[in-house]
């Protein structure tokens, strides 16, 4: 569930009238009479009169239910980074059995979410809808036959939409406490990365000691937390694509080979390392690189398709449109399939939202994991609610190491100005790039024309000459 306004109940209009009426008109004889009580029993008159002047009281909603709201990140169309927009929501979200309320601290950003953006994400609702697959919080309410969580529980949020909110409501199932010493921005940084590498790696993967992996974008989320999980494992090898400037950092974090993907072929770069090729490759990026990535296994490797990055620059589809293009360019038939020794899988979180046990599995194995300190998520970046355009630009430009982060927390009026101040500049800065791109545009187009007039002045030279040699040639 995303929170969605609760229905207020009210009393129906008509009968407080009616009731009114029928007070009014009473002798001193009859008593005032309830829909939700019975008659009363005989009185002094005194008493009855008194009564049948005290009109019957209406009933009321709890002043709480008046003036609950809450801030929401909703995507009103699909499109650019405008079309995600900071809405308040009224009404205090209605709790059904097994549910409970979470006051939300920090949410996770996560690549699916800029595809949701451009329509490109099938499981997220159509617009008007708050996105968001993961957050953390503190439970501010349970709903009935709730017996393993309580008010005031640290938990970590997994769900297929409407986290990016300050207050959600979700099952029980897709909650989960948070460990000891662990931060609400570790938590909101967990679930959808760790869990997607974990199963890729070991439900998928089996990986084992001694094996080698490659790790596209091995700077994002899912890249980071593929690594640690790769490091926990003895003698695992490492390749890591990555722009140069974030190859220090992902040596640090357990890449052993860094390749900057923009200026060197990786294929080739594996290859003069590992010339037999890898046991795994996670692949997140689609099209000739699943192919390239697929032609890198050894016998017995496996290819574990989970994205499509490069559609982000590419034309429009959703995910089962590439699917089927893919399979269609692939051509990987059985017997292929035989012969190669490798294998082809494909993963998709967002299509295991009802695989509650497996889902819980995977956490609690990553869950011991932080516990025992061999993983940690890198968190790259905190934004407001307010600034979500900023930190999905940061995310589609490649330009963050570790995990997107926004916060629930609104921003402080020193902050609006300066964001404002800092929009006006930008505002600035385009208009003069806009200004420059049309004065460039004019000064080609003049050359264009001089270039135009030249060839045609040429073009009269030419015919001139040809004339006068023409008229010399009949005078002889």
């Amino acid at each position: 569930m995303s929170g969605e306004d609760a229905p207020a109940q009210q009393q129906n209009a008509e009968e407080q009238k009616q009731q009114q009426q029928q007070q009014e008109s009473k002798t001193p004889a009859e008593s005032p009479k309830t829909e939700s009580k019975p008659d009363p029993p005989p009185s002094s008159a005194s008493t009855e009169a008194a009564a049948a002047d005290t009109p019957a009281p209406a009933a009321e909603k709890a002043p709480e239910e008046d003036t609950f709201s809450y801030r929401a990140l909703v995507l009103t169309g699909y499109g650019g980074y405008d079309k995600v927009k900071l809405q308040v929501k009224k009404g205090k979200p209605a709790l059904k059995s097994g549910e409970v309320m979470v006051r939300v601290k920090m949410c996770g950003l996560n690549f699916a979410d800029l595809m949701a953006r451009q329509g490109l994400y099938d499981r997220l609702p159509s617009p008007p809808v708050t996105p968001g697959m993961e957050c953390s919080g503190i439970i501010e309410a349970v709903g009935e036959d709730v017996t393993d969580r309580k008010v005031g529980d640290k938990v970590l949020v997994l769900n297929r939409s409407g986290m990016w909110q300050e207050v959600v409501v979700v099952a029980t199932t897709h909650t989960f406490l948070m460990p000891e010493g662990m931060s609400f921005e570790e938590a909101a940084a967990l679930p959808v990365n760790y869990i997607t590498a974990y199963l890729m790696l070991f439900d998928f993967g089996h990986l084992r000691p001694n094996q080698s992996v490659l790790i596209h974008m091995a700077a994002g989320g899912v890249g980071i937390a593929a690594t640690q999980l790769c490091k926990t494992v003895n003698d695992v090898t490492v390749f890591g694509t990555a722009s140069a400037s974030k190859h220090e950092v992902i040596s640090q974090g357990g890449v052993t080979h860094t390749i900057d993907y923009r200026t060197r072929d990786y294929v080739e770069e594996i290859r003069k390392i590992s010339p037999k090729g890898l046991d795994i490759v996670l692949d997140p990026l689609g099209g000739s690189d699943t192919h390239k990535g697929y032609n890198l296994l050894k016998p017995m490797g496996k290819l574990v398709s989970y994205g499509a990055a490069n559609m982000l620059a590419g034309q429009k589809k959703n995910l089962f449109v590439v699917a089927k293009t893919w399979y269609q360019q692939f051509s990987v038939h059985t017997l292929s399939l035989i012969q190669g020794n490798r294998s082809v899988c494909g993963f998709h979180l967002g299509y295991l939202d009802s695989e509650t046990e497996l889902i819980a599995q995977a956490m609690a194995a990553v869950m011991d994991l932080y516990r025992q300190g061999k993983i940690k998520p890198r968190i790259d970046s905190t934004y407001h609610l307010e600034q979500v355009g900023d930190a999905m630009r940061r995310m589609q430009e490649r330009n963050n190491i570790g995990k997107i982060i926004l916060t629930t927390e609104p921003m402080k009026e020193e902050e609006k100005k300066e964001e404002a101040k800092k929009d006006e500049e930008k505002k600035k800065d385009d208009k003069k790039k806009d200004d420059r791109k049309k004065e460039d545009k004019k000064k080609d187009d003049a050359k264009k024309e001089e270039k135009k007039e030249e060839k045609e002045e040429a073009k009269k030279d030419d015919k001139k000459a040809e004339e006068k040699e023409e008229a010399k040639k009949e005078e002889n």
